[in-house]
């Protein structure tokens, strides 16, 4: 066993699991709601088995019961992402009914893993039964996806807890993909879907030191330039290392990158690089939402438009064409936000860069938090940027949040990141402190102690006090928004930039305090004209967060199509106490007179300047629509 670990070549390192957290505001409350509702819940869920299986899964599979398989190939991954959420909460105060759960649990999973470190319900069961389904059979089951969430899961176990049960079947998983891996072939290149082992890997590498895990992951990763014959479903139709562009799945794509970026961090491959900036380049100007979320079409055709037809392919949750974001049909699902914030926090590591912040500050706080409602127990699967009654087209998830889902995955996932959410707060350098995030929060490291006061995202005044100062001289880094064009620092000489990090070094002392303001004017945003469904339109925004239209709040007699903004709209913000104290904006809006369309009318000749009647308009944080039942819902509104 090699024991020999590389030094990271990333500019800024995670904060451990449990040094930052939350204590007041609003994400305080988030991660209260999923502390006391989501993964309790959530727990209680994932032991029963009227629908599908979870727990009753890992029992079939090693002769506790009798049954069948019940649910999707992946169920048990996202299993284990509840898990990993569960484990998380540990790392912030003691609960030992929460872990006793989770050490039953690892008792069960050791109980059903095979003797060489397999597991993997679905094959198991199926074998148990006397079917001929051999391991790796079929690269669409989903094996090494599930054990990569197991090992994530374990990772985090162990870091909340100091407990290697969990650790120790992680730890055999990974040793058999190993083996069953170590010279991999063509024929078993496609097995790395929907690639979460990447990270997981190296992130069991970063604990235990052990080399042939981070060697794994390199592997793994390589592997897939074997393909022959590839497609876009699985990101290998072309090799990464020569991808300059976000096509494909995007949940798949997303996790696919940002296991690449924690490879190229450990090992250094320097390939690894370019195609990833190209890639994240094309995905933030023409593929990502105003919202964050992104994957814009149920389904799409790759390579779109190819000469040669054969080699088009479906593609499910398809990142679609540049600047294809449809609004009504926009598909977005959860988990390719919670993706996109995986990513970009790898990427922010390796460059130190305060773009790849904005755009996961952008992703969770508007995508991750609007795939869960504000109570903390029902979850979009697919996040559209306008719901109508009826629809345009017939959609096959749910345009309400659901308590259950027949795909499960998007619930746990978001739940891991909100019980998560203190860690992207801060990261560390040998030069100093990052402040990433801002919210009521407070961070103890070896090196540094200090709290923030804030009401953000709703107030852009930050306060930050030094409570352990450390040794010298330390730098805090203070991101800066691209939307804060305005913002100062008190008592420091030069403007900070936007979309920068701004550096305060100095030699600290206990009790200094940095005022920071970044003032949150209002802002009437349109898109590129070549978003074509948003031309003519504007989305409002406030700070970071994205702002929608919900019928609920339109008075009588108007309809949401009916609906358009000046475009020197003047909104002011209020609270709102009944979507929990959300800040809401309200104003002067224009309702057009309606004029009837006949059924199956599609054009019409254009009628003189309807009447418009001026309307009090208030609009709601695009996280909190769907929380005060059926509505309508725009978050682009057409321009009066």
């Amino acid at each position: 066993m090699s024991e020999t670990q590389t030094k990271s070549s990333r500019k800024a390192q995670p904060i451990p699991l449990g040094r930052a957290s939350w204590t007041s505001g609003f994400w305080a409350e988030r991660f209260a709601a999923c502390r006391d509702v989501t993964v309790p819940s959530m727990g209680k869920l994932m032991a029963e088995d009227e629908r599908v299986r979870w727990l009753g899964n890992f029992e079939v599979a090693n002769g506790s019961v009798q049954g069948r398989h019940r649910g999707p190939r992946w169920n048990d991954g996202d299993f284990y992402k509840w898990l990993e959420a569960a484990a998380s909460l540990l790392a912030f105060e003691a609960d030992e009914k929460l872990a006793k759960q989770i050490d039953d649990a690892a008792a069960l999973i050791a109980k059903t893993q095979e003797s060489d470190g397999y597991i993997h319900t679905d094959v198991q069961i199926a074998q148990r039964a006397g079917q001929d389904l051999p391991r790796f059979g079929n690269p669409m089951d989903f094996e090494m996806y599930n054990m990569g969430h197991l090992i994530s899961a374990a990772c985090v176990h162990h870091a909340a807890t100091g407990k290697t049960n969990l650790l120790a079947a992680a730890r055999k998983a990974a040793d058999f993909l190993a083996k069953e891996f170590a010279k991999p072939t063509a024929a078993q290149a496609r097995h790395g879907i929907c690639p979460a082992h990447l990270m997981a890997l190296i992130d069991l590498y970063r604990l235990t030191n052990d080399s042939r895990y981070r060697d794994l992951a390199k592997t793994l990763l390589d592997m897939r330039d074997l393909v022959e014959k590839g497609d876009d479903d699985n990101q290998d139709r072309v090799p990464l290392r020569k991808e300059t562009r976000a096509v494909g799945h995007a949940v798949r794509g997303t996790y696919l990158w940002a296991g690449a970026a924690d490879v190229h961090a450990e090992t250094g491959d320097a390939s690894l690089l370019p195609p990833l900036g190209a890639i994240w380049n094309d995905f933030a100007a023409k593929k990502v939402y105003i919202t964050g979320g992104c994957g814009a079409l149920y389904d799409g055709a790759s390579p779109d438009g190819a000469i040669d037809q054969a080699n088009i392919t479906r593609v499910h949750q398809a990142f679609g064409r540049d600047y294809q974001l449809p609004h009504s049909t926009a598909h977005n699902e959860t988990c390719a936000a919670v993706g996109s914030v995986l990513w970009n926090w790898r990427m922010f590591q390796l460059t130190g860069e305060a773009k790849y912040c904005d755009v996961l500050e952008q992703a969770l706080l508007n995508s991750v938090l609007g795939g869960i409602n504000l109570a903390g127990d029902a979850y979009f699967y697919t996040n559209t940027l306008r719901r109508l009654d009826p629809m345009p087209v017939e959609l096959r998830w749910p345009m309400a949040r659901q308590k259950t889902l027949g795909c499960f995955c998007c619930p746990p996932n978001v739940a891991r990141t909100v019980a998560q959410s203190s860690q992207y707060a801060y990261a560390a350098s040998e030069r100093g402190t990052y402040v990433v995030l801002y919210g009521a929060s407070s961070l103890k490291t070896d090196q540094i102690a200090l709290r923030q006061e804030t009401n953000y995202p709703w107030d852009g005044r930050v306060r930050i006090t030094i409570d352990a100062a450390p040794t010298g001289e330390h730098s805090i880094f203070l991101r800066i928004p691209a939307w804060a064009t305005d913002a100062s620092i008190g008592g420091e000489p030069a403007r900070p930039r936007a979309g920068t990090l701004h550096e305060i070094r100095r030699a600290w002392k206990q009790g200094d305090v940095i005022e920071l303001d970044l003032p949150m004017p209002v802002r009437i945003v349109e898109a590129n004209p070549y978003v074509e469904e948003a031309r003519n339109h504007a989305a409002v925004l406030r700070g970071p967060v994205v702002y929608c239209l919900e019928s609920t709040d339109l008075p009588a007699g108007v309809r949401l199509l009916d609906v358009h903004l000046p475009r020197d709209a003047k909104l002011s913000p209020r609270t709102m106490k009944e979507l929990g104290g959300v800040t809401a904006l309200e104003g002067k809006g224009f309702a057009a007179e309606r004029r009837e369309w006949s059924p199956g009318q599609l054009y019409r000749d254009l009628s003189p300047a309807a009447p418009s009647r001026e309307f009090h308009v208030v609009l709601i944080p695009y996280f909190a629509w769907d929380n005060r039942g059926q509505s309508e819902m725009s978050v682009w509104l057409p321009l009066a």
